[in-house]
């Protein structure tokens, strides 16, 4: 525990021996009161509940000092009745949703070393949600309530907003829950992608006129990489391959579906000399390169068509989900749910023809 978190729980201590009914509490860099208070002006709720007090302190000693004298005062208030949120409102000017957002922002590179791989996250994950909401307007609860639910419900973007909306109103000490709004969607639930087969990846392979295109192609197709994956690669156990750090869930180690692709295609060597700061700098060069050569699905169908394989193939969905580079439950939501007859078939019959089965018993 470092010092200011030592004297931030004794003055809590102090205040809770004197029965204050109010705490401090730090968020980022600044300081704020946490109680039972009355509804908020405008608010829909009728009786008093737990709610978070901006006091614009800073977390500091001189901050911490003041905040405790503030947390009498409004513990005192609220005791006798007294208290009143237009007397806060019009001391202290509320942070606008612009300032709250840079803070978080802050706090979270504070946590996460910046790499391609937390850019990424933060710019997908985040930024698209927070450039969706009024930056110069004061952070309320009605404000992240009105960017959740004008997105479509049941989808993946409802689900991205109200988790991020929801963390946001956390970092910045607003008592909400968002989860209600969060709605049905799941990767189970999405529509299975018309993968090529088997025959299709071989020839659209033979057509790309540029060998080192033509070796990512090989590489996303037999060990169903990400599309940035392939410029973060480690051969040293070839077939087996590493994708290092880099990769969206860090280093694992991948097998080959074919190996007969794995040593025929000529997968070690020169990639294309492409420039990106970011992971997804790095898969628009790929998704670039597959609409110029005019193949006619994504370099993510390529991944997609690697993991049905594996189900075709018998492999153990933990392992299958590892060498993807995310959870089984993730795994299972989403594939399970695109394997087609042909593939029950496929697994029926290399069931039956194996000669070690169990027999059933002779009449």
């Amino acid at each position: 525990m470092s010092g200011f978190e030592t004297r931030l729980a004794q003055a809590n201590g102090r205040l809770k021996a004197g029965r204050v009914g109010v705490a401090i509490e730090q968020r980022g860099g600044r300081l704020l009161l946490r109680g039972t208070f009355p509804p908020r002006p405008g608010s829909e709720k009728t009786q008093p509940y737990q709610q978070r007090l901006a006091l614009g302190y800073h977390a500091n000693p001189a901050g911490l000092k003041l905040a405790e004298l503030e947390a009498k005062k409004v513990g005192a208030a609220l005791d006798a009745g007294e208290f009143t949120w237009e007397f806060y409102q019009s001391q202290v000017k509320p942070l606008s949703v612009g300032d709250w957002v840079q803070r978080f922002e802050v706090d979270y590179f504070t946590r996460r070393q910046r790499s391609p791989k937390t850019e990424t996250t933060w710019r997908h994950d985040y930024r698209k949600v927070f450039d969706r909401l009024p930056a110069d307007e004061p952070l309320t609860e009605q404000v992240l309530y009105r960017a959740i639910v004008a997105t479509a419900p049941d989808t993946r973007t409802r689900k991205r907003f109200a988790d991020v909306c929801q963390r946001l109103a956390q970092f910045a000490g607003l008592t909400v829950d968002f989860r209600p709004l969060r709605g049905g969607y799941s990767p189970s639930k999405v529509t299975p992608r018309n993968l090529p087969n088997d025959g299709a990846i071989a020839f659209w392979r033979r057509h790309i006129p540029n060998p080192t295109w033509q070796r990512v192609y090989g590489l996303l197709a037999v060990y169903g990489l990400r599309p940035h994956e392939v410029f973060a690669l480690d051969f040293e156990d070839f077939p087996l391959i590493r994708v290092g750090e880099e990769g969206k869930t860090g280093a694992r180690i991948v097998y080959p579906l074919y190996p007969e692709w794995a040593i025929g295609w000529d997968l070690i060597g020169d990639l294309p000399a492409v420039s990106g700061r970011t992971n997804t700098d790095l898969g628009n060069r790929v998704s670039k390169a597959f609409q110029r050569y005019k193949i006619p699905f994504t370099a993510y169908d390529l991944r997609h068509a690697w993991a049905v394989r594996a189900i075709a193939f018998g492999l153990d969905l933990s392992l299958a989900a590892a060498q993807m580079g995310h959870s089984v439950k993730v795994h299972s939501e989403i594939y399970h749910a695109w394997i087609t007859q042909d593939i029950h078939k496929r697994a029926y019959d290399a069931i039956m023809s194996n000669p070690y089965r169990p027999m059933p018993p002779v009449d």
